[in-house]
Parts: structure tokens; sequence; C-alpha cells
């Protein structure tokens, strides 16, 4: 036959598992997790329920089976309760606590009086029930009348969101090539890319097929640009990078690697323009020096010492301005950077002044 003393909470467990999960997949509750929530909380007090019954039907128990029962539960509980109440940031933790130490107290004193002298049970329970019912409505009350607003909802401040601010700085190109997914092809030019630190170093995919750049010797940590499709583009800023040299690979295609270094930011060179520049003279200096030799990624510096306007515009006074750069109009004692990112010769002059030509040679 069916064992009926199994089957019955059985059955009744169950019903509150269904009832959960029901909750759970209907979307009654906001989440799964929710409704697993509200499971624990249904399961929890059916039990307060089932342990209630127990003790008062026929007293409580003397066999060593019951008392070893009751201090695995009395254990568990403590572990949880104390677990709760010290290892968690809530702060609802001491409000709950107050509320179940608030119901288990009476609860135990009406329990001991219905089995050992249910003669008080009556008068003490009543006065049990009264003290509760007057301390929860004066908490509430002092909740609304008093300067703690525990009991009143406050009000969400919601903090201005920082917009994020785009990276700046020079920019170095590094091109993922057409066919590098088919080993010994050319991949990444430059292979090797040397760059100031603070440089934004920008990938492009120009092969058909996905790629990634992914630091090698710490798989990624440093950094990855991810899957790349075809076209796809990642800019990397190295301000926060160590200087250092950093090999990198492809996670799809291993066979492709290639190597990032990352060196100290230089001082941008220095170009003076002299006092007496915006006179045409025989001798008379007017970019100082007039021809600068740098590398790609380093920087010049425009400064006006003279007494005058001047600018430093790319282009020639023939022809005009080519658009590279242009420092537009320095006042005295102004200054002006740019960066290089390109090999090449740029020939540069004043537009108030056009006898003013200078040249920057990139290597």
């Amino acid at each position: 036959m069916s064992n009926w003393d199994l089957m019955m909470p059985g059955m009744g467990l169950t019903a509150i598992g269904l009832a959960g999960l029901t909750l759970s997949y209907a979307g009654l509750a906001h989440t799964f997790i929710d409704g697993m929530h509200a499971l624990t909380g249904l399961t929890f007090f059916i039990g307060l329920i089932f342990l209630a019954t127990g003790i008062l039907d026929g007293g409580v128990s003397t066999s060593n089976r019951a008392k070893a029962t009751t201090l695995v539960i009395l254990s568990i509980g403590l572990a949880f309760g104390t677990y709760a109440f010290t290892m968690n940031t809530s702060a609802y933790t001491v409000t709950i606590t107050g509320i179940l130490m608030g119901i288990a107290f009476p609860s135990i004193i009406i329990a001991y009086l219905a089995m050992k002298h249910p003669v008080y049970l009556k008068p003490v329970g009543s006065i049990v029930g009264i003290a509760s019912a007057t301390g929860i409505i004066a908490w509430v009350a002092f909740g609304f009348v008093t300067p703690d607003t525990y009991m009143i909802p406050q009000a969400v401040v919601e903090e201005p969101v920082e917009e994020e601010v785009a990276p700046t700085g020079p920019v170095f190109a590094i091109e993922i090539l057409e066919g590098s997914a088919t080993q010994g092809n050319p991949d990444y030019d430059p292979d090797v890319a040397v760059v100031q630190q603070g440089t934004l170093v920008e990938w492009t995919n120009a092969d058909s097929v996905a790629h990634t750049s992914t630091s090698f010797e710490d798989m990624g940590e440093t950094f990855d640009t991810g899957l790349l499709d075809a076209g796809g583009v990642f800019t990397l800023d190295t301000t926060d990078i160590e200087i250092g040299e950093y090999e990198y690979f492809c996670i799809v295609h291993p066979w492709m690697v290639s190597t990032l270094i990352i060196e100290a930011p230089k001082e941008p060179i220095k170009v003076l323009i002299p006092e007496g520049a915006a006179v045409p003279a025989d001798g008379q200096i007017y970019y100082d020096p007039e021809v600068v030799n740098i590398s790609v990624g380093d920087s010049v510096l425009w400064e006006n010492v003279d007494s005058t306007v001047h600018t430093s515009t790319s282009g020639n006074p023939d022809s005009g301005p080519d658009g590279i750069f242009d420092t537009e109009t320095l006042m005295a004692g102004d200054t002006f950077e740019h960066t290089f990112d390109e090999a090449g010769s740029f020939d540069y002059y004043c537009i108030f002044h056009p006898w003013m030509v200078g040249t920057v040679n990139v290597e």
C-alpha cells in the first residue's frame, strides 16, 4: 500500500513548488528569480505551520530522533541566520530580524503554555497579542510622525549621467590586409607599429573575413578588438597602457602575429616665429628652424614670439592651403601644436606674410 504519511507532505511540497514555478514562468513575477524568491518565502511559512502543528500535537517529543532532528534544524537556521545578518549589505536586515523575533518569541511562549500550563494560555496569549498589536501600531505610527521617515517612501534622486568623452589624440592606422586569413600571407600592416603613449591605434579590417587583434601574453587583458567583420574598425587609446612591447595575434587565425611598441611621449619639436618675421629682409629668419625633420607620430609646436600676427598653414603661396594643418591666427605669444601621422614632406607658409615659408619632413 502507499505510504500516506510520506505522500501527504510530498504532495503538499510538490503543490508549493508548482505554484512557485507558475509564478516564475507565467510572467506574474517580474523575473524567474523573483518567482523563486516568492517560492522560498511560501515554503518557509508553510514549514512554520507544519512545525507549529507538530509541536502542539501531543506535546514536545523527547525521543533521541526528535532531539537530533531539532539540533540539525536549529544549526541550519542559526548558520544561515548568522550569514544573512552579518554578510550582506541590505538596509532591511535588522528590520526583518526584528519582525521574525517578534513572531518567534510569542509563538514559543504560547506553545510552551499550551503544553505545560494550559490554564494560563488564554490570559497570557491575550497579553502577548495586545502587546504585539501595540508594538506594530506604534512602529507604523512613529514612522509617519517622527523625523525618521523609514515608513515613508523617499524620492529617488537621479544622478546626472556623465557623457562619455571620445578620446582624442594622434591616430596611428594599422590595416588587416586582404588575404591575411591564408597562412603565410602578409597580415598586419605595418607588422611592427611604434607609437607614443597617448596615441590612438586604429585597426581596420580590409579582409573579407573576420579577424581580431588580441594581446598575446595576457590573452586580451591589455587590449582586444573583438571580432572585426570585413570593413570593421577598432580604436585603442594607449593613454593608460604601460610603455613596452606588446605582441598580438588573431584568435581566429593564430598564425597572424604582429607587434605594438608603446614609447614614452616625446616633447614636440619647437619652431619659433622670430621677431621681425613680418618684414622681408636679407638674412631675416622667418621660421626657426626653417626645415624640421621628424618621425611619424612626432609633433611640432609653433610659437609666435613676434609682435604681430602670423599663421603656419600647410600648402604654399602659389596654390594656397592644402588643408592638412593650419594654426589659424597666432597672436603674439600664442602657440599651436600638430602631430604628423603620415610620412611625407609638408610645406607651409604664413597667409599674412607669404614670403615666410617652412617645411616639415616626416619619415
